[in-house]
Order: C-alpha cells, then structure tokens, then sequence
C-alpha cells in the first residue's frame, strides 16, 4: 500500500466512523431512560402497544429531528411477547410528515411479522452492542435502500426490544460522495457481508457484491464502531 493510498484509506474510515457516531450515540442516549420508562410502565400494569407507543413517540420524533443525519425513520422495536395484546410491534415513526407507521393498514399479515430473525433486530438482541445492517430494500417502511442503526434496551438485565433508526442510502449517498472524492482516490463502502452501501466508483451500484472480484483484491479498512469496510484504488 503507498503512502498516498494509506493516507486515504484511514481518512475514509474516520469519515465514515464520525458519520455514524453521532445517530448512534442519539440513540445510547434515550434507550436508557426509555427501558426504565418501560420498567415502570410495567409495575404500574399489562404493557399494550398503545402505553408503549406513548412511551416511545417524544424519542422518536427528537431523532427524526436530528441536524447532522438525514434519519428517515425512528422508534422502538418491543422484544417478542414483550406487550399483552401482541406477540411483536414495531412503534415507528417516518417521513417528512413524522407520522407513525401503521403496517396493518399497508398490507395483510405485516403487523404479526417475527422480527427476531431480521438483522437490525437479532444482532442487538445477541450481542447487547449498537449495530449497524444494510443496505437492503425496506419493504416495511421505505421500499428503498435503507441503512438501520440499532441498539438494545434493557432492563433489570432483560432486553426488551431495540431502539433504531433509518438513513436512505440515497441520502447517506449525497453526503458520503462529496467528503470520499475530495481524498483523490475511488472509495468504496461495504457491509461486512461485502455488499456495497454506496461508492464513488461508477462501476459499483448499492447491493453489489465485492467478494471475488475486482474489488477484493484492493486495500480495505474496517472501520471502529461500526460493521462497515471502506475500499480505496487509485484513480
């Protein structure tokens, strides 16, 4: 790896580390007085889909009113059998028009969806650590390309559900683009999975696979704090 490559491979890394840091820590900041809400909610009686989405509205509505992340979507995802009346739900706030999302009303059978196997939901829930899963086409919220920020909430040492967020890869694409072409070189950010969330290079679209191709073969750096790789190749 040349100096020049070097240089902007780590300087890639840090935009992408700083441009994730801040939605995930806005959500390490409410999940935890959110869990002790959830905690008292409890005591006080059965906990319904209608007490949680109170619970969770003002928390959603602050992260969808970020400056520095185009959040798309905002909310809480309850643990299976968390809630009395349901067996999953999703509290979920989107658009510009910051409502809540009904998937009853959009489709048959979407509000009983297990979300226990769906990456966004699953790896907090295993490892109680922030993550970060996309790109892939919501067909729950967005129908686009969509990054999810995730991060657990527990209480008493009980996880009981995630608090998460949406970016469009469109818009991540928009801000991303400008700060990798400035570095001189084609930039490429991956998943861990090698699947590409948006890049530089005209030759790679979102949701392309790296692995077994040109790309695999380029200098890579993983980034600190999040699940995401970045490639570089000189221009």
């Amino acid at each position: 790896m040349t100096t020049g490559t070097d240089t902007a491979i780590r300087s890639a890394a840090t935009i992408v580390e700083e441009y994730f840091a801040s939605p995930t820590q806005s959500l390490l900041a409410w999940v935890t007085p959110f869990a002790e809400e959830v905690a008292e909610a409890r005591l006080a009686g059965p906990l319904t889909r209608t007490r949680l989405d109170a619970l969770v509205e003002p928390h959603a509505l602050t992260t969808l009113a970020l400056r520095d992340a185009p959040v798309y979507g905002a909310g809480f995802i309850a643990a299976i059998d968390l809630l009395s009346d349901t067996h999953s739900h999703l509290a979920w706030w989107q658009g510009e028009d910051r409502r809540q999302l009904v998937l009853a009303s959009q489709s048959v059978n979407k509000e009983n969806i297990d979300y226990s196997a769906l990456e966004w939901y699953r790896v907090p829930m295993e490892t109680g650590r922030p993550h970060v899963a996309g790109p892939y086409v919501d067909y729950l919220c967005s129908d686009e390309y969509t990054i999810t920020i995730a991060v657990p909430a527990e209480v008493d040492g009980e996880r009981v559900g995630v608090a998460g967020l949406d970016l469009l890869v469109s818009a991540v694409e928009r801000e991303l683009i400008p700060r990798f072409a400035a570095l001189g070189h084609e930039v490429t950010l991956t998943n861990d999975l090698g699947r590409v969330v948006v890049s530089t290079d005209p030759r790679c679209a979102t949701g392309d696979s790296v692995r077994g191709g040109r790309l695999a073969e380029l200098p890579r750096l993983t980034c600190r704090g999040v699940a995401l790789d970045v490639i570089v190749d000189a221009i």
